[in-house]
């Protein structure tokens, strides 16, 4: 008699897709997030003005047909200012992040694999700057690093690192008890291959949801930065700075605070819709 046809299982990657696709706030959030990198990758061609030109003739105009989003205290158009801001924010946001990444994984991977005086150095130094908030950390530093957006990346980047850190520390430390961890040292393995083979690709999931979550708060701090002169610098056009300006204006054109706020709003929102998502979908016990 012959055996039924055993059915391959779906791929964890196909699986974590299927889960996603059945979150409408992920999905949702997903689709902000692509219109929103599409505008900023595509900025030169699809903003309908330069961002930067001046008409003394269009000054605090009301939006109409010609100009989608009105225009700001110089008669420059809103709508292409937003467009070239989302690169700005966009750009810190994922930059600050990558920073906090490459630098704060390896560093709680070490600490968590080599532990003793090394592992106490690094965890109270990580203590240290949790202990400090978030913005003032990276305002701080802004302040030290001098008024630009590079360093604003680097100064929400540095502050976003301890996260990181004791979030691969925690991981490798509950890896080091698995079964197959001690299987992996048991047949001789050196320790760099034991975190770079066996541990790295199994704490990537949870790196990778916290990543989309941190991306959305370094947005925040990048428009706060911004905001209080310590980012993007004019006149090229940020959220935050366009925020900051439009505080002077919120009766006359309310639309100039208005527009920036909410893409700050929708990008976070929709950062942290589809971080929800990817955490269940990635959750090791589904």
């Amino acid at each position: 008699m012959s055996q039924p046809a055993i059915e391959p299982a779906d791929s964890p990657l196909r699986q974590a897709l299927t889960v996603l696709a059945r979150r409408p706030a992920a999905l949702f959030g997903a689709a902000v997030l692509l219109v929103m990198v599409l505008l900023a990758v595509f900025a030169p061609w699809i903003a309908p003005f330069d961002p930067l030109k001046t008409s003394w003739t269009l000054v605090r105009k009301a939006p109409s047909a010609a100009h989608w989003f009105g225009t700001d205290e110089v008669g420059r158009d809103l709508l292409s200012r937003v467009i070239w801001g989302g690169r700005a924010s966009l750009s810190a946001g994922v930059v600050a992040v990558s920073i906090a990444v490459v630098v704060g994984v390896p560093l709680g991977m070490v600490s968590g694999h080599v532990g003793g005086w090394f592992d106490s150095l690094i965890g109270r130094l990580t203590d240290a700057m949790l202990a400090i908030p978030f913005l003032i950390l990276a305002i701080a530093l802004a302040a030290f690093l001098g008024p630009s957006l590079g360093n604003a990346m680097i100064a929400i980047g540095i502050t976003a690192t301890p996260i990181f850190v004791r979030l691969a520390r925690g991981q490798v430390l509950a890896a080091r008890a698995e079964d197959w961890v001690e299987a992996a040292r048991a047949v001789g393995n050196p320790p760099v291959r034991i975190l770079l083979r066996h541990i790295l690709p199994n704490i990537l999931p949870p790196v990778m949801v916290q990543a989309t979550l941190a991306i959305a708060a370094a947005i925040i701090a990048e428009a706060s930065l911004s905001f209080l002169g310590l980012g993007q610098q004019p006149p090229d056009p940020s959220w935050g700075s366009m925020l900051n300006t439009a505080q002077r204006f919120l009766t006359q054109a309310p639309w100039m605070a208005i527009f920036p706020g909410l893409a700050i709003f929708l990008t976070v929102l929709a950062f942290n819709l589809f971080g929800d998502g990817l955490r269940d979908a990635l959750d090791p016990r589904r």
